[in-house]
């Protein structure tokens, strides 16, 4: 669980990298949580016509509010959003993973679970994040309310990130076992997330827009937390509210370039028979209002605004940082020794330069979204020496198995950043990584990285040598994808990131803390 700090008086200068670094992620996932994430989104206006308004529209309301929701955050979301609706709210069917109300129950954390005698049926299903008989059970009654609605109704729509496997509605005559061996085989061929997205939509009765179809002529009011980079409404959770320009013949084209045409179930080959002659073709979804109200880039700004009010020179790097964590690590490493050689007042120079080339060369292999170096290298250069230095991004990495260790991508790239630092120390522009403080923080947003009890960890460029003197050897760790074991048995754990279920998911959070050492 996120503890509760945020009203606690901040001493900045007293506090060490280690307590700024916590306080800037727990503000960052405590703007993302549920209930206050709803609360800002969501105003329920009782003057004269009873009205719900979402940033600048209003749903008259009258009695004649239903509520579906999917994914890893919403019973959360359904808590908060029963609790501002009120007697307004008629009926509701959420589709939640496997465990998660006892995970909750078990974490203390009451106010993301739904009152007794509800009016929102709740069930569990997807276990280990795979469609499931529970969640096709889920799906089939969200569709059936969605079914009876008419004209006057309005239908609230929860989703955050897993909605897609928590909303499993093959098109008949489709098996919910056929659809899962075409998306495998697919995804075993190679297929991109786009494309295996678009077969989806194709096959389903509630993604790509199936849902706002199904629930037409009510009103659609649809709240996002987005967990993809860049926040694209039609990939999350496969975009059930979001008009899919899909076609059956842009899916003949995937499946004849991955060679599975003469191995498709039966099935398959009707239903996309069946749209090629008779297309559902666009129809009007003015009826449909979708609201990211949730993502990565809003939990960056808090952050920022938090390292602001510590005295922290601050700068978003990009909300959708992406790529294999070995090489995102050597990127970090590279800004970190940046910001010490221009702290230690070597802002200018060949030292400075080769750097900063190194630095830009890979920032432009990585084709991160949003990452342009030029302009904040100079500001960097500029700063006094004194000046506290906080850079943040987000977003999701990607980490090359090769062993079969536990761990994360989160505590693996504060691990690989940790030997970067120590790889540079050799160097010149390393030498100059002494004169500083520096933190590294990494950690989902969602409370777990990967099969962990852990969000993330933390490092710093002393880490190696201090583990060295443990008996314990970064690289070995490293090649077996063992970041877990490794912070576990550093320091007696002392270096993970525990939070606990947070009941929310935007992605990942990184923070960079530099300061000057004392002289």
């Amino acid at each position: 669980m996120i503890p509760a700090c945020w009203g606690q008086a901040l001493h900045p200068h007293s506090m060490s990298l280690w307590e700024h670094g916590l306080h800037l992620f727990r503000s960052a996932v405590g703007v993302v949580l549920p209930a206050p994430m709803l609360g800002r989104a969501m105003v329920l206006k009782t003057d004269g016509c009873p009205r719900l308004v979402v940033r600048d529209r209003a749903f008259p309301v009258r009695r004649n509010l239903y509520l579906v929701g999917f994914g890893k955050a919403v019973l959360g979301m359904a808590a908060a959003a029963e609790e501002i609706l009120g007697d307004h709210l008629i009926q509701g069917v959420v589709s939640i993973p496997h465990g998660i109300r006892a995970c909750l129950q078990q974490a203390g954390m009451e106010e993301m679970l739904l009152k007794p005698h509800s009016r929102i049926q709740v069930i569990e299903g997807a276990k280990h994040n795979l469609p499931d008989r529970e969640a096709l059970r889920a799906a089939s009654m969200i569709r059936e309310l969605a079914e009876g609605l008419t004209a006057d109704d309005l239908l609230l729509v929860l989703v955050s990130g897993g909605g897609s496997a928590l909303l499993p509605a093959p098109t008949p005559p489709i098996l919910l076992e056929e659809k899962e061996k075409v998306t495998k085989l697919l995804a075993s061929r190679g297929a991109t997330i786009q494309e295996l997205n678009t077969i989806r939509k194709a096959l389903s009765l509630l993604k790509g827009g199936g849902l706002a179809r199904a629930a037409y002529p009510a009103q659609v009011l649809s709240l996002i937390l987005s967990d993809v980079i860049g926040n694209p409404v039609d990939i999350i959770a496969s975009g059930p509210t979001v008009y899919s320009s899909t076609s059956a013949q842009g899916c003949l084209q995937i499946l004849t370039k991955y060679n599975l045409l003469s191995i498709l179930p039966r099935s398959v080959e009707t239903v996309l028979s069946s749209s090629i002659s008779d297309p559902s073709g666009p129809k009007d979804y003015s009826h449909v209002y979708n609201v990211v109200i949730g993502s990565n880039s809003l939990a960056l700004e808090e952050a920022k605004h938090q390292a602001e009010d510590l005295g922290y020179w601050t700068l978003i790097l990009s909300a959708a940082v992406c790529g294999e964590v070995s090489r995102v690590a050597k990127l970090y490493s590279q800004l970190i020794q940046f910001v010490c050689l221009s702290t230690a007042g070597l802002g200018e120079g060949p030292l400075r330069d080769q750097v900063r080339g190194d630095l830009l060369k890979l920032a432009a292999e990585l084709e991160i979204p949003g990452l342009n170096l030029v302009d904040p290298l100079k500001a960097l250069q500029g700063l006094e020496s004194e000046r506290w230095v906080c850079l943040l991004a987000g977003g999701e990495t990607t980490v090359q198995l090769q062993g079969n260790g536990k761990g994360g991508r989160n505590q693996e790239l504060a691990l690989q950043v940790a030997l970067e630092l120590h790889r540079a120390k050799a160097t010149g522009a390393g030498y100059f990584l002494g004169r500083c403080e520096v933190l590294f923080l990494s950690g989902g947003t969602d409370g777990q990285d990967g099969p962990t009890e852990a969000a993330g960890a933390l490092s710093s460029q002393n880490l190696v040598d201090k583990a060295a003197q443990e008996g314990l050897d970064v690289e070995t760790f490293l090649s077996n994808n063992d970041s877990y074991t490794f912070f576990s048995k550093f320091r007696n754990g002392h270096h993970l990131l525990l939070t606990g279920l947070t009941g929310t998911n935007v992605m990942d959070i990184q923070a960079i803390l530099i300061r000057a050492r004392d002289r």
